[in-house]
């Protein structure tokens, strides 16, 4: 899928969703991938304004953001479930126990409608780290699917070669890659070719298939950050900035690629491609030295806080009304 959000209108970009997993599924795809945080838009604000004129559109995403599980991905979940189509898509994740705290995360549902995996972002790109927090390695996985195990990165993530090969490890074969289009990178940088590239890395290096969806800046995100910084026009409206296509375990394109515009990308791929290219470099397997290597990767979830004490036993004097409450307090307050 390559789009663009209704921009931080969440219900809106929601409903959607729900209607391109609808035509993807009418027209007979079995697995349909959305752009990163395309619910409900992408902070470009944090390229083309300062820290502090970027401040109020940082609110504006947090009162978007959704928290998972919740209504917004159980209605997703409910139209791959009615179409039979596995999906993948980029959401802007609020904590549960932070308002200001998000991750940058991709959502992976089954064609029966579960919730298999809820990967947050491991390291926001340059200027993202002014909205996004960093996220652990518990959802760095590789998910059973009917169309095959299945694995996804965030952008960024896919120029990550550990992140990549810890996916692989675990018997990838098909490979979502989400993007968002980033106009106002360097001059000399040829943001769709780099997509491209980095894609066709990995399929190569793993033999395996990349599905690449990435978003579109749409006119309604140039007029609206437009309104408040004149240069926003000018700045995200530069061409070749979005790449969406299908790549092979040989690296190359199959179909054509959208390039900028609207549209949705259909091929078939065959699983028993991913096969041959390994005898010549299995790089999980005969074609590596793990007497030499040793990636280890750290699943454990991450939290701002381990609370390892129970309830101190005054608390249940206090409930009970014991007669020695304040003092039993004042000593737990001392120790």
């Amino acid at each position: 899928m390559q789009a663009a959000p209704v921009f931080l209108d969440t219900d809106a970009t929601v409903d959607k969703v729900c209607a391109l997993i609808r035509e993807a599924a009418e027209n007979g795809a079995r697995l349909v991938a959305f752009p990163e945080v395309f619910v409900a838009g992408y902070p470009y604000w944090n390229w083309v304004m300062n820290p502090v004129e970027g401040s109020p559109w940082f609110e504006k995403l947090c009162r978007s953001a959704i928290e998972i599980p919740g209504p917004e991905v159980r209605k997703i979940a409910q139209a791959a479930a009615r179409h039979r189509i596995n999906v993948v898509v980029g959401v802007n994740e609020r904590s549960r126990l932070g308002v200001g705290t998000l991750y940058n995360t991709l959502v992976t549902i089954s064609d029966d409608g579960r919730i298999l995996g809820r990967h947050r972002k491991l390291v926001p790109t340059w200027a993202e780290k002014l909205t996004w927090a960093p996220g652990d390695a518990s959802a760095l996985r590789v998910h059973d699917t009917s169309i095959g195990p299945l694995g996804s990165l965030a952008c960024g993530e896919n120029t990550n070669t550990l992140a990549r090969f810890s996916l692989l490890s675990q018997g990838e074969l098909v490979h979502v890659a989400s993007y968002i289009a980033l106009p106002v990178a360097p001059p000399d940088y040829d943001m769709a070719e780099a997509i491209r590239l980095r894609a066709a890395a990995h399929s190569f290096e793993g033999k395996v298939f990349t599905v690449v969806s990435c978003s579109t800046v749409s006119e309604e995100i140039i007029q609206a950050l437009s309104d408040t910084h004149p240069k926003a026009r000018e700045m995200l409206e530069r061409r070749s900035s979005a790449f969406s296509g299908i790549l092979g375990p040989d690296g190359r394109v199959i179909g054509a690629p959208l390039i900028d515009d609207e549209g949705i990308v259909y091929a078939e791929i065959d699983l028993s491609r991913c096969i041959q290219p390994r005898q010549m470099h299995d790089i999980t397997g005969h074609y590596n030295r793990f007497d030499i290597f040793d990636l280890r990767v750290n699943r454990k979830a991450l939290a701002s806080a381990r609370f390892l004490d129970s309830e101190p036993a005054w608390i249940d004097e206090l409930n009970a009304g014991g007669a020695a409450v304040g003092e039993a307090s004042e000593m737990e307050k001392s120790e």
